[in-house]
């Protein structure tokens, strides 16, 4: 009697809290992009205020106001996912019963948007050195990645896992993570060589471009290989139908991918492609995420305001939600 007076989160809030949270970690990975294709970062030259004294822009002869406001604005919406992750947070807090992997994966969003402030913080200070950069796109990436395992998680209880792959096919989805790891590197390394550094005087990665983008194709084409062989994989051990369908996605998502860049580099990187390409890199991070999810099925929680009388606490429901472990 007494659980039925504690205030739960709602699991369809839950839930869009944490899709919310998804999209804000994409979403100020693109914004970045524009800051960065505009020649905006040193838009406010110090951290955390805009300049010396000012939260704000103030007028500056060495500065257009046009890239103060929108790396000024960039901060801001720094603001809003810090806002929706701690959101989610407090949603996760609510949900009764408490599931420790969610409000694990509910911690990670705050602490993970707060280490990124920070290596903005630094580099801005470090005057956009590209590789302080790259490091700043990558943790987006990581933080795409586990807000994506914690959509999954807002429809899973925390009982064991049952895996919907063989171990021979969970060992592959966790090889080609590790190369999608490597692709996202290269392709951070050929914007590091670009024109697009953040700010006009920034120092660029002394490494000729073709060859970077060589190593960013041939790392895609190893990335689309391993993608062959764990389709062949799913349909040998008849993998469930919702796998194979986060699966598809995320080859389209490659594919299409591919082709942007494919366009964006014979175009000299207009700044457009440039960004679409950025959005394009966190929906494919998305989707790989979605697809090591559903490599394992976990019970679906159980609402306690839903709970029959007399069923005992903790009873789980009899459909399973894909995992994301």
């Amino acid at each position: 009697m007494l659980s039925s007076r504690v205030p739960s989160t709602p699991p369809v809030l839950m839930r869009r809290l944490t899709i919310a949270n998804l999209v804000a970690q994409i979403g100020i990975g693109v914004t970045g992009s524009v800051v960065r294709v505009t020649g905006s970062g040193l838009g406010c030259s110090t951290w955390p205020q805009c300049e010396p004294g000012s939260m704000i822009p103030v007028d500056h002869a060495e500065i257009a106001p046009l890239h103060m406001w929108i790396e000024f604005s960039n901060r801001l919406l720094g603001i809003l996912v810090v806002l929706f992750a701690g959101a989610a947070l407090l949603g996760a807090l609510f949900t009764r019963p408490r599931r420790r992997r969610l409000t694990a994966l509910a911690l990670a969003m705050p602490l993970g948007v707060v280490a990124q402030a920070v290596i903005g913080g630094i580099t801005v200070l470090l005057g956009l050195a590209w590789w302080t950069v790259m490091l700043h796109f990558l943790a987006s990436m990581v933080l795409v990645w586990f807000s994506v395992l914690f959509v999954g998680a807002a429809t899973e209880a925390d009982g064991p896992a049952t895996r919907t792959v063989p171990a021979a096919g969970r060992g592959l989805v966790l090889f080609s993570t590790a190369v999608l790891a490597v692709l996202l590197v290269a392709g951070t390394l050929v914007t590091a060589a670009g024109p697009h550094g953040g700010d006009p005087e920034t120092p660029r990665l002394d490494v000729p471009i073709p060859a970077l983008a060589q190593l960013h194709v041939d790392t895609l084409f190893l990335y689309l290989g391993t993608l062959v062989g764990l389709g062949f994989l799913l349909h040998a051990v008849s993998a469930p139908r919702a796998l194979v369908r986060r699966f598809r996605v995320l080859v389209v998502v490659v594919l299409a991918q591919g082709a942007l860049g494919g366009v964006q580099y014979a175009l000299g990187v207009p700044e457009l492609l440039v960004s679409l390409h950025v959005l394009g890199a966190g929906l494919t991070a998305a989707a790989a995420a979605w697809v090591w999810a559903g490599t394992a099925t976990r019970p679906a929680p159980v609402d306690p305001r839903a709970t029959p009388t007399g069923a005992p606490a903790g009873t789980a429901a009899p459909e399973p939600a894909a995992a994301s472990v």
